[in-house]
């Protein structure tokens, strides 16, 4: 298992060294940690920890393409500090798509509460109603219920949230419930990979997930789908791609410059990603 460092000046050195000793890792597996986290200083992030982030990133793709390695957890990076030293992507997701060669992938969360795909990723939210499409929410559905398949969900029960107030209020609050999302249901009821719900109204199907209603649910943007999993999950949900040739996965939080240095960062996030990357493998 391949473990990137993320940004060196962040707390990914940190939580990755705390995870390999916290004696929480299963047996049978060798971890290589790839990336040179003295590449710059905690807290202070510059170009040369940039560059160091973006190198380990390459590595870690290139060894999923040679088979050198069976999966791999990525560290958290800062895109903003990625992308000034030439990072064309909005995320690690879209990266590791396309070194992969892969176009159909899909971003998902996990935690013990909350299981959340997204139908659109790192997209402004002005932008998100003419990015979804039946197409990519019908996508993401099959993606979802693999996923879910793999982990010993035979018959996974997966909500299709709606986009807007009240799931539209049949049409009062916007279409995109009727003229985008329940037509994606209906097709992926039709694949009998799992059993599709919806278009739920979004303010309330979280809960019902929470409480065993639903295996997953299939949220129609990043912050619809991500606060309710942060709020129940933080310290224990994985980001996981779907869709890839082999497993990533990845802490649910971010680079916490604030903190890094002061050795007070939790590793919890990149103990189950570590955990979930050996599952998947």
């Amino acid at each position: 298992i391949a473990i990137t460092t993320g940004a060196p000046a962040g707390i990914g050195p940190e939580i990755i060294e705390k995870a390999l000793r916290s004696g929480e890792l299963p047996a049978g597996f060798e971890f290589q940690v790839i990336g040179n986290r003295e590449a710059g200083t905690p807290g202070q992030p510059d170009q040369r920890s940039a560059r160091a982030a973006l190198d380990a990133l390459h590595e870690a793709s290139d060894r999923l393409n040679r088979d050198e390695c069976h999966a791999v957890v990525t560290g958290p990076v800062s895109k903003q500090q990625l992308q000034s030293v030439g990072f064309p992507f909005p995320g690690q997701t879209e990266f590791f798509a396309h070194a992969a060669g892969i176009e159909e992938v899909a971003m998902c969360l996990t935690g013990r509460t909350l299981t959340v795909a997204l139908a659109t990723v790192h997209t402004a939210l002005a932008n998100v109603p003419k990015e979804l499409s039946t197409e990519g929410i019908t996508r993401t559905g099959l993606l979802l219920a693999a996923f879910l398949q793999r982990r010993n969900i035979a018959r996974p029960r997966i909500a299709v949230a709606g986009l807007n107030p009240h799931a539209g209020e049949g049409g009062a609050f916007g279409d995109e419930e009727s003229s985008i999302i329940a037509p994606a249901i209906e097709r992926l009821n039709q694949t009998d990979v799992g059993i599709f719900f919806g278009p739920e109204v979004p303010d309330a199907v979280f809960r019902d997930a929470a409480h065993g209603r639903f295996d997953a649910v299939l949220a129609m943007y990043h912050d619809q789908g991500l606060i309710p999993l942060k709020l129940l999950d933080f310290d224990t949900a994985v980001n996981v791609t779907l869709g890839l040739p082999k497993p990533r996965t990845s802490p649910d939080h971010g680079t916490a410059f604030g903190i890094a240095g002061k050795g007070v960062a939790d590793p919890s996030s990149m103990i189950h990603a570590i955990r979930l990357a050996c599952e998947l493998a």
